[in-house]
């Protein structure tokens, strides 16, 4: 097993179109705002990787973080965390263009929500566009349209705080490789934070009903809403359309680069492309 895992891990270097994805608790601080030493090194490595040949698509979330920051306020109702999106959104897209721009990269806003992937036209339209921004050297960042959500923006969100939205897009785009950025340093035999002696799985060659159950527990982050069920969930739909997927620690974004480079770092999901794979099957619930 550690052989084939050490040689998989070796196959990751070879990967081309890569979608990472960073939680809110990864890149906002519990009483909100951006963390914005964070969105500086993750946007200088995300730089790094296109300037290596890299293809690379940023979901980001902490849209509601950085509104609430930004208005002084706790959402108290849906429609608040809806005009608190609206507010965060343009500011975090706006930190991330000076960022990008400081590193002579461009990078564009591609929001999306649940109707996107379902209506077979509007996904045809949004691959091309993705295709299109990468064929230019864009980096698209892509977040859950949260100003017209209101079953997404409860605590049961569809995207699981961007983690299934970030598996939909690895489908979409047909990715290589998915790495989902949280606050656990990946799949663990237990909940680390509740038992000491948890241990790390570094490596999954397939998903199974006992990994699901393993994963019914959810985050214990106040900033974010997915759990690692969702997460498990999300590297169902990745390895299912053909993409391996890592989940790793984002409080160092230099975990990007190790995971690139081979290094046994995070949780590594192997991929096993489904021969009748269709995407919208994955948004039924």
């Amino acid at each position: 097993m550690e052989n084939r895992q050490n040689t998989i891990r070796e196959t990751l270097k070879e990967k081309k179109r890569i979608v990472i994805k960073i939680g809110s608790s990864s890149l906002t601080y519990p009483q909100g705002g951006m963390d914005l030493l964070k969105a500086e090194r993750l946007v200088r490595v995300l730089t790094s990787l296109c300037s290596r040949g890299k293809e690379v698509v940023l979901v980001s979330s902490g849209a509601v973080a950085v509104g609430r920051k930004e208005m002084g306020l706790v959402p108290q109702s849906v429609a608040q965390r809806q005009a608190l999106a609206a507010v965060g959104q343009a500011k975090l897209m706006m930190i991330y263009q000076k960022l990008f721009a400081e590193y002579g990269q461009t990078a564009a806003q591609v929001l999306m929500g649940r109707h996107v992937i379902m209506r077979e036209q509007s996904r045809i339209n949004i691959q091309n566009t993705f295709q299109e921004l990468l064929k230019l050297g864009v980096i698209p960042v892509v977040n859950e349209n949260d100003t017209v959500a209101t079953y997404e923006l409860e605590m049961l969100s569809i995207f699981g705080d961007n983690d299934h939205l970030s598996a939909c897009v690895a489908a979409l785009i047909q990715a290589d490789l998915l790495i989902l950025l949280s606050d656990i340093d990946g799949l663990f035999t237990d909940d680390p934070k509740q038992n000491p002696e948890a241990k790390l799985i570094s490596y999954v060659p397939k998903m199974t009903e006992e990994l699901f159950q393993m994963g019914k527990s959810t985050s214990s982050s106040e900033v974010g809403t997915g759990g690692m069920f969702t997460k498990l969930d999300a590297a169902r739909l990745a390895c299912d359309a053909g993409t391996d997927m890592v989940i790793a620690n984002g409080d160092n974004i230099n975990n990007i680069l190790k995971i690139i480079d081979g290094q046994d770092v995070g949780t590594l999901f192997s991929a096993h492309k489904k021969k009748d794979f269709v995407l919208a099957d994955y948004m039924d619930y």
